[in-house]
């Protein structure tokens, strides 16, 4: 006869497994919530399944939980301690990054100084290097209690803070360097004016004290030919080289074509440096400026010239306007005679297609022919220019009728270089130690005359001449075939005439 359990008894060991059962469960989600700060999510697989067996038997399934809870134990323990390690890190590096910000802001207080500065860096300095000691008293005894995930935003709030405030001094500091540097650069620039200013201020007392200084005590009865000579050389022919540089400054600030611009003037001049382009343009320069000089009114007709050729008149107009500036000679009387000479040679030397492409218009053309005076550069030198050439013609005029008449005159293309009438401009090239004679086998001719040639009764001022290696077909010709050969160019005797020049008859024959 069989014996049948009682069904309760049955009952009653499944309801007492079920029931330690969710005790364990209740205990192991004790555990997980009391991680401070860690938030782990139990993935599905690792959940456990309660297993019965036919009887309800559930020893099978507890051995397996058992199991399964230590291992998610260990896990839970090595990524907790692992969490708190990044955040101890992340602190201490945010830490770090703080301390080099109070630091920068400490040398930033220091120059300039600023003791209020000063101090909040230090205390910053100091506060953060304490909180260092604190953490790490906190990581040997063990005690750290930090939330992960808070501590390491935090730190990083803390580290991007530290790296503004250290890219904020950095821009100061660049700031102030800016600063002084540009301090720097407008002090250079104040002593660069005041430099220019200065060397504008001794230039002007030298040419009006220094060359001029010799004529002061100058009297009539002591003058000679030399004194024509040094006012020429230091003083006329320097004045008329620098309105010649800024004439062809312009003309390349104009982007003129200045070979075209030679041929124009020298169309068979040939050069031995590209450079000595600007002798011909000097050339031009003096023809136009020293026309009509061998008359006693500059060809200047009216104003207030004297009416006869006296030499006290014209050497008393010499002391009285070598001191005087050409602005306020002109702006005086623009229609005295040196006013309407400034004009005159004005309009002539520079064309009114020259102006407009130099400036863009003609106002200083304008200004000239209603007796204004234009403020600019380039008329300015040529006005310096101008006046020298006047005082050089008053000068000449000052030696009176006895000591002969004044000419003027230059010399022929293709005519054998003679030291006693000519000087050579480009002397320097030709013979490089500086001796004429130096190559006696080649001989030189004129290419075309610099600076005219000036005759006082008996005494003959240098002309100055460009010179070149004689063409070898014409080496033979006599003086009279060159004559005639250089009457049928630009030099011809009724050329010469009209710029005021006389030609020159002493040039010895081949």
């Amino acid at each position: 006869m069989d014996t049948v359990r009682p069904k309760s008894a049955v009952s009653n060991k499944s309801k007492l497994a079920r029931t330690f059962q969710k005790v364990i469960n209740l205990r192991t989600s004790t555990r997980i919530s009391s991680n401070n700060g860690i938030c782990l999510l139990t993935p599905q697989g690792c959940r456990v399944k309660e297993h019965e067996d036919d009887d309800g038997n559930v020893n099978g399934a507890f051995d397996n939980k058992s199991k399964h809870f230590d291992k998610t134990n260990d896990d839970i323990t090595r990524a907790r301690n692992r969490a708190i390690m990044e955040a101890l890190v992340a602190k201490l590096f945010a830490g770090i990054t703080s301390i080099k910000a109070a630091y920068a802001e400490l040398q930033m207080a220091q120059n300039p100084y600023n003791s209020d500065a000063i101090q909040v860096a230090d205390l910053a300095v100091v506060n953060e290097l304490r909180a260092i000691s604190e953490l790490k008293r906190s990581f040997l005894k063990k005690e750290l209690d930090l939330s992960p995930q808070v501590t390491i935003m935090l730190a990083e709030i803390q580290e991007q803070q530290g790296l503004m405030k250290t890219y904020q001094i950095t821009i100061k500091k660049l700031e102030a360097e800016v600063n002084r540097k540009c301090l720097n650069l407008s002090g250079l620039k104040k002593n660069l004016e005041d430099s220019v200013s200065l060397n504008k201020s001794l230039e002007k007392k030298l040419n009006l004290s220094g060359p001029l200084s010799i004529f002061d005590t100058l009297l009539i009865s002591a003058l000679n030919p030399t004194h024509f000579v040094e006012f020429l050389n230091d003083l006329t022919l320097r004045s008329v080289r620098s309105f010649v540089k800024i004439l062809v400054r312009e003309m390349e600030s104009a982007n003129w074509d200045l070979e075209a611009a030679v041929k124009f003037i020298e169309p068979e001049a040939s050069f031995s440096k590209q450079s000595h382009r600007c002798f011909v343009f000097e050339s031009f320069v003096c023809k136009t400026m020293f026309e009509g000089f061998n008359d006693p009114t500059f060809n200047i007709r009216g104003g207030d010239s004297p009416v006869c050729s006296d030499s006290v008149v014209f050497f008393d107009r010499f002391k009285k306007l070598k001191s005087v500036s050409p602005k306020h000679l002109f702006t005086q009387n623009p229609n005295s005679s040196f006013g309407m000479f400034l004009r005159t040679k004005y309009l002539q030397l520079v064309h009114a297609k020259m102006e407009c492409s130099f400036f863009g218009n003609l106002n200083q053309r304008k200004m000239m022919t209603s007796c204004g005076y234009p403020e600019t550069p380039f008329f300015s030198a040529f006005a310096d220019m101008s006046k020298r050439v006047w005082l050089l013609h008053s000068l000449a005029f000052s030696f009176g009728q006895e000591d002969g008449e004044v000419t003027i005159f230059q010399v022929r293309k293709d005519s054998r270089f003679s030291e006693v009438y000519m000087g050579c401009v480009n002397q320097e090239v030709l013979f490089p130690a500086g001796e004429i004679d130096a190559n006696p086998e080649v001989e030189l001719r004129v290419n075309f005359t610099v600076v005219p040639g000036f005759k006082i009764g008996k005494t003959v001022i240098q002309s100055q001449v460009y010179l070149s290696p004689a063409n070898r077909r014409r080496k033979n010709l006599p003086f009279h075939v060159l004559e005639r050969i250089a009457s049928t160019r630009s030099l011809h005797p009724s050329a010469l005439n009209t710029w005021g020049l006389c030609p020159l008859e002493c040039v010895p024959s081949d």
